[in-house]
């Protein structure tokens, strides 16, 4: 049987797949069911230090569905955790104490340097295998610009990395960086030199989910008025992959991705990437902990499908096919093909090509699709739309007449 251990910095967990720092790791007691479970560890909730003002508001959780799929993303304006470090101190401590084979991580923020200092050296006391470091929240900005999160400001990034590593004795710090920056590889580079240990990428998108077309106020409603909400779920698993993928290749630096995965497929992607290991988050809200049996289940299967006999002999396999557009190759003809007996003639294709593509598909009287090579440049629009798999696809290296 494959083997699913992987290491992240220097810890050693028994397979890939860890909780996010979210409700589901605001209680001791949901830990505790989610190790039970098969986690293979968990980032507390974001914490802060003892007197720090949590000004939660609810409702706090809103879902963007589309197109009858409920949750295809999920926006939140929770903060941070309302326990402050001392009570998760006391958390981190028990967790270890039950489970010591399971990795419990500390997630913090603050806005003052002694406070970042504090923090670690609290949490580390405690037990805690690491520290994530969230420089990705509206709050702890150190006066940088109000409103604006403390992973936008690059030499904050790096001077405040350099405090927590500083102030870290022997475990391991992991900066928690934003998409919303120019360069990613850029504000990865800060954490390097500021001689953090790792990096999670990333968090939330900020988002406005939605309009209530009755009301017609923002979702979601807090007492007649909204704000910006985190976007998390399957929406954004894309941006996640492309902040990963340019992390590693152009720093080296290890990677904790989290952001968008929900499924071992997800996953299997993060770590093709080069994730060393994959939080979830939105998936176990809407779930439970018990996809981890899942997610196992559906790694071994690829795993044993592609003979890797551990997780070092992927990760970060597909990196070397990512490249600038101008590396592409030129010159490669390639076109459209049509299976007839998996095609449903629901027409989609034929749309599709007609009003978005290059009309270089025709129906028949019995509505069968008929791709013209000559009009046909193989833009892929066609296989994109069609509902069935492997219905359609995109041949390469054929020469037109």
């Amino acid at each position: 049987m494959p083997e699913l251990r992987t290491e992240f910095c220097g810890i050693k967990f028994e397979n890939p797949f860890i909780l996010a720092a979210s409700p589901s790791t605001d209680h001791v007691d949901m830990v505790r069911r989610g190790y039970e479970a098969g986690w293979a560890g968990a980032v507390l909730k974001t914490t802060s230090v003892p007197g720090t003002p949590v000004p939660l508001k609810y409702p706090m959780i809103s879902g963007y569905h589309y197109e009858g799929r409920r949750v295809f993303a999920m926006g939140n304006i929770d903060l941070i955790s309302k326990h402050h470090a001392d009570e998760v101190a006391e958390r981190i401590s028990t967790l270890r104490k039950e489970f010591p084979e399971k990795v419990t991580i500390a997630s913090i923020m603050a806005g003052r340097r002694e406070d970042w200092e504090n923090l670690v050296r609290m949490l580390e006391q405690a037990g805690a295998n690491a520290i994530e470091c969230s420089f990705s929240c509206p709050q702890g900005t150190l006066g940088s610009r109000p409103g604006a999160m403390l992973g936008q400001d690059l030499a904050l990034v790096e001077e405040v990395t350099r405090w927590i590593k500083g102030a870290a004795r022997s475990i391991p710090v992991v900066i928690k960086l934003t998409p919303q920056v120019a360069d990613i590889v850029e504000a990865a580079l800060a954490v390097r030199r500021g001689g953090g240990d790792g990096v999670c990428a990333s968090n939330t998108i900020p988002s406005l989910v939605g309009i209530n077309m009755e009301t017609l106020r923002p979702i979601p409603d807090v007492g007649g008025r909204t704000s910006y909400s985190g976007l998390s779920g399957p929406a954004i698993k894309p941006i996640t992959l492309r902040v990963i993928a340019e992390i590693v290749r152009h720093t080296g630096m290890q990677v904790t991705g989290t952001g968008g995965a929900s499924t071992w497929r997800d996953a299997v992607e993060f770590l093709l990437v080069g994730a060393r290991n994959v939080q979830f988050c939105t998936a176990v809200m809407k779930e439970g902990f018990r996809i981890i049996d899942h997610l196992k289940d559906g790694l071994l299967e690829f795993m044993d499908r592609h003979k890797f006999e551990n997780l070092e002999d992927f990760i970060g396999y597909s990196l070397k096919y990512i490249g600038t557009h101008d590396q592409l190759p030129n010159g490669s003809k390639v076109i459209s093909v049509i299976d007839p007996k998996k095609c449903i003639r629901c027409g989609l294709c034929y749309i599709a090509c007609q009003d978005g593509g290059h009309m270089a598909i025709t129906l028949d009287g019995k509505r069968r699709p008929h791709v013209d090579e000559e009009k046909c440049v193989g833009c892929g629009l066609c296989e994109t739309v069609c509902p069935v798999l492997g219905c359609i696809h995109i041949e390469k290296g054929r020469t037109r007449k």
